[in-house]
Formats: structure tokens, C-alpha cells, sequence
């Protein structure tokens, strides 16, 4: 039995995030899944993502740095002042977590959050191909965009998993 050849994450990765990263963006399930753990369990209760928006480009600035978005997050009303005050460690920790600055600010819309939602099933990935990530991600130095490009290699590999 031959083992398979060892692939760069970038060719793992490639078909999976062309339109993504195309776009400066991220999957709204990334983010809704992701979520607890930045906003931690407590608060990841009562408020959660609803869209992020990406301000409009100007037609002069085709390969200019990309403007941070606003991330639009309803609120249960008695923890918005909460999520006031906290909004700017909870935009530091989204961005740590994607690895760059993708949100600029956030904007809170009371509601009632539907904490009953179904999760979806958490995929196990072959130990071998998380191995494989693993070792992919090994020699980069900085610990925040090991950990991102990590995460992301492990979400690519479970996802094509599932789609098997």
C-alpha cells in the first residue's frame, strides 16, 4: 500500500478559499462557529454575528489595501451596554483570530438571539491529514498567523472530508 504524497497546504487550500480571499472575506458559518471562542461562552450566548459588511470600492483602488468591514451582531437588549464595552477587545480578538484586520467596527441590532440553534456536527479529520496541516503550518514563526493559517487548514481539510 503506497502512501500518498504529502501535499502544501496552499494546494489543499487553493479551490476552497480562491473566492473567499478573492472577495477579503470569510464564510458567515466560519465565523457563527468560531464564535464562542472569541467572544467566550457567556457572551456567545446572548449576541452573535448576522452579516459583515465590506465597504464599496472605489474603481481607482483595484489593488489598494483593503478597508476593514463592519460586522453587524444582534444583541439580547440586556447585554448590549455589555457588548459596548467590550467591542473593542471582541474586534482585537476576531481579527487575531482570522489573522489580519478584516473588521473595522461593529454594529449591535437588539433582538433575541436563537441560542436552541442546531450546531452543526463537528467533523473529525483523519489524524494523518491533520498531521499533514500541522506540519505545513511547523515552520512559520509568528504564533497568531500559525495558529490562523492552522485553523484554516484544519476547516479545509474537514470540509473536503465531508464532502466525500
Amino acid at each position: 500500500m503506497a502512501m500518498a504524497r504529502v501535499k502544501p497546504l496552499a494546494e489543499l487550500i487553493e479551490a476552497c478559499i480562491g473566492p473567499a480571499f478573492a472577495a477579503q472575506g470569510f464564510a458567515s458559518t466560519d465565523i457563527l462557529a468560531a464564535w464562542p471562542e472569541i467572544v467566550g461562552e457567556r457572551l456567545g450566548r446572548v449576541c452573535q454575528p448576522v452579516k459583515l459588511e465590506w465597504p464599496r470600492r472605489k474603481r481607482t483602488e483595484a489593488d489598494g489595501p483593503t478597508e476593514s468591514g463592519t460586522l453587524v451582531v444582534r444583541v439580547e437588549g440586556a447585554f448590549a451596554l455589555e457588548l459596548q464595552h467590550l467591542v473593542p477587545v471582541v474586534i482585537q480578538r476576531i481579527n487575531a483570530h482570522y489573522g489580519w484586520a478584516c473588521v473595522g467596527r461593529i454594529v449591535m441590532k437588539q433582538g433575541r438571539v436563537h441560542s436552541g440553534q442546531r450546531r452543526a456536527p463537528v467533523s473529525t479529520i483523519d489524524p494523518a491529514r491533520r498531521g499533514e496541516v500541522a506540519l505545513a503550518v511547523s515552520r512559520i514563526e509568528e504564533d497568531g498567523l500559525r495558529d490562523a493559517l492552522d485553523r484554516l487548514g484544519i476547516a479545509v481539510v474537514a470540509s473536503a472530508a465531508a464532502r466525500r
